[in-house]
């Protein structure tokens, strides 16, 4: 399938893996690559710019195809060594970088200089023209159905995709609540260019995580993923679980004078306890509503071999079938 996505970043599919945290390593990413997709290693995963310029090779030795790494901007005192971690993408050559969170303008110049595209990931119309505006090639484009940050504005992809076509020039794919072929065409339907997967690739062979993550996932229907940290403007979405419904009754009994700090033990750092050690109900993790619509769990060529051929029947067959005359 070709798509302004699929040349824009020289892949086969119009599939791209999301950047996740603790999930995003050169396993996963170089999967997701030799399948035909973008793969992503998350950058904020690894402790030093040092460690991801390894993580950057090791994914080189598992893929020779075009991989990206997630580089999320937080709003924290103590930032990370961005221009450590962009230095070191920059000296490895990866040729896509996927940007999250604050505005990454400040890093732009160097990453273009390099000839290295940038998609940026937004949860507004207004925060993809803003991205669009200062030189980002491509923009992922979050529903409110999305696990991990949805934004404040909650608007599902059937409204936020056409918007979002409506109004930008550069491509964008869809993300949050995607997992087979009838989110690919609906994305292409609604005007995106492809999709972003996230939650989807969690649960497969090649996902670096516990397999209780991934039984957590295939157990849970779209009914059991929960809101939390809404009061603080800091929303996201996660599985619920014990912690999670803590969570939520602490948010409850404090009302508006909930700090971060009424909630931090089940929140801050509980992501390398959930995905590598398994313990899934010791905090809040990201996770889609998407979640109702997994059932297996594949490799990462199954998976995106399974998407195109099904996606390629349904636009051929069932779609192409309806039209008369």
């Amino acid at each position: 399938m070709k798509t302004r996505i699929t040349e824009l970043f020289g892949i086969e599919h119009p599939i791209i893996q999301g950047g996740m945290h603790y999930v995003g390593f050169a396993e996963l990413a170089a999967a997701v690559s030799n399948a035909g997709g973008l793969g992503i290693i998350t950058g904020l995963t690894q402790k030093t710019p040092q460690d991801l310029a390894n993580e950057i090779a090791r994914c080189k030795d598992m893929t020779d195809k075009p991989f990206g790494v997630n580089v999320t901007f937080l709003p924290v005192v103590n930032a990370p060594d961005y221009p450590g971690i962009i230095k070191v993408i920059i000296d490895g050559g990866v040729k896509v970088v996927e940007t999250a969170g604050n505005n990454p303008v400040e890093y732009l110049p160097a990453l273009k200089e390099a000839g290295i595209k940038v998609i940026h990931k937004c949860t507004a119309v207004r925060h993809a023209l803003k991205a669009q505006k200062i030189g980002c090639d491509a923009v992922s484009v979050d529903g409110f159905e999305c696990g991990g940050h949805p934004g404040e504005d909650d608007i599902p992809n059937m409204i936020l995709l056409p918007r979002a076509a409506d109004e930008l020039d550069i491509p964008f794919v869809s993300s949050g609540g995607m997992a087979d072929a009838r989110s690919l065409v609906a994305s292409l339907a609604m005007g995106a260019e492809g999709m972003n997967m996230g939650t989807r690739f969690l649960a497969t062979k090649e996902a670096p995580v516990h397999d209780n993550v991934k039984q957590a996932i295939l157990e849970a229907t779209e009914l059991d993923t929960r809101l939390v940290m809404r009061p603080l403007r800091n929303t996201e979405r996660v599985l619920n679980n014990p912690a999670v419904e803590r969570i939520l009754a602490t948010e409850k009994a404090k009302g508006r004078e909930l700090e971060f700090g009424d909630i931090a033990g089940e929140v801050a750092g509980v992501y390398p306890r959930v995905m590598l050690d398994g313990e899934v109900d010791c905090g809040a993790w990201s996770c889609g509503m998407v979640a109702g619509l997994i059932n297996d769990i594949p490799t990462c060529e199954e998976l995106i071999s399974r998407i195109m051929a099904d996606a390629e029947h349904m636009i051929r067959q069932r779609l192409s079938g309806m039209l008369q005359g």
